[in-house]
C-alpha cells in the first residue's frame, strides 16, 4: 500500500489544541482503563524501565508521560519529534512545567520519511504513535527504519500500540475502534500481535512483548543493522 502525503496530514491534524486540552481525560483517564484495559499508570510503569538520560520521544500527545515520568539523573536530555507543531509545543510546555531540569530539544518531522540526524538516542519510545499511522503494519516497517536510525547501537526502543489482532477485544473496544478507523484517527483495523512481532524481531535480537487488553507494550534492543 502506498502511504499519501494527504493520509499522513489526517491523521495527525485531529491533535487541535481543543483536542489536545481533552486527550489526557479522555484517553488517558477513560479509555485506557475502561475501553483498552490497559491503565495509563501500568503505561508509566512499563515505560520508566527504559527512560535514559538521552532520550527521544516520538508521536509526542500532550507529552504526559515525560510529564510523570522517572527520567535517570539529574539533566536528562528529551528531544520530542512530532509532524504535529502543536502537539510540539503543548507537551514541551507541560514537560518544562513539571520538570526545569530537562533539557528540551523539539523536532518537526514525518515519520514516514527520512528523519533529521540529532541522534543517536540511548532510548526511543513511540507511545500510542502506530496505530494512528496510515496502513497496515507492514507498511509501517518504514518507520520503524527511520527511528532506528537514531538508536545509538546498544540503545532500546520501546513504547505502547492498539492492536486489532491477536488480543482480546471487549465490545466497547470493537465498537471504539471501528468508529476510529473510520474516521482516520486509527489505522489499525488490521495490526495483529504476530504482525507486530515479527517487525520488531526481524530488527532487533532482543524483543519482548506484553499484552495488556488490547494494547502492546514492548521493548527491543540489540540492532540487526542490516535490516536498519
Amino acid at each position: 500500500m502506498t502511504i499519501t502525503d494527504a493520509q499522513i496530514e489526517a491523521g495527525q491534524a485531529v491533535y487541535s489544541s481543543r483536542t489536545l486540552k481533552i486527550y489526557d481525560i479522555l484517553v488517558l483517564g477513560l479509555s485506557n482503563r475502561f475501553i483498552w484495559q490497559c491503565s495509563t499508570s501500568t503505561i508509566l510503569a512499563f515505560y520508566n524501565q527504559f527512560y535514559s538520560t538521552n532520550h527521544l520521544d516520538v508521536g509526542v500527545g500532550t507529552g504526559w508521560f515525560p510529564a510523570h515520568a522517572k527520567l535517570p539523573g539529574s539533566e536528562p536530555v528529551v528531544t520530542l519529534l512530532d509532524l504535529n507543531q502543536g502537539c510540539l509545543d503543548f507537551a514541551a510546555q507541560r514537560i518544562a512545567e513539571a520538570n526545569p531540569s530537562i533539557n528540551l530539544q523539539k523536532i518537526k518531522a514525518d515519520v514516514f520519511k527520512s528523519l533529521p540526524n540529532d541522534g543517536p538516542f540511548q532510548s526511543i519510545c513511540l507511545g500510542y504513535l502506530l496505530h494512528c499511522l496510515p496502513g497496515s503494519l507492514p507498511d509501517k516497517a518504514i518507520v520503524l527504519d527511520n527511528v532506528m536510525s537514531l538508536l545509538a547501537e546498544e540503545g532500546t526502543l520501546f513504547g505502547a500500540t492498539i492492536l486489532s489482532g491477536g488480543v482480546k477485544r471487549g465490545w466497547a473496544a470493537r465498537r471504539l475502534m471501528a468508529f476510529y478507523n473510520s474516521k482516520g484517527i486509527f489505522t489499525n483495523d488490521r495490526d495483529s500481535l504476530s504482525d507486530l512481532k515479527k517487525l520488531l524481531e526481524e530488527r532487533f535480537s532482543h524483543v519482548d512483548i506484553r499484552i495488556e487488553g488490547c494494547v502492546a507494550l514492548f521493548q527491543a534492543s540489540g540492532q540487526r543493522r542490516e535490516t536498519a
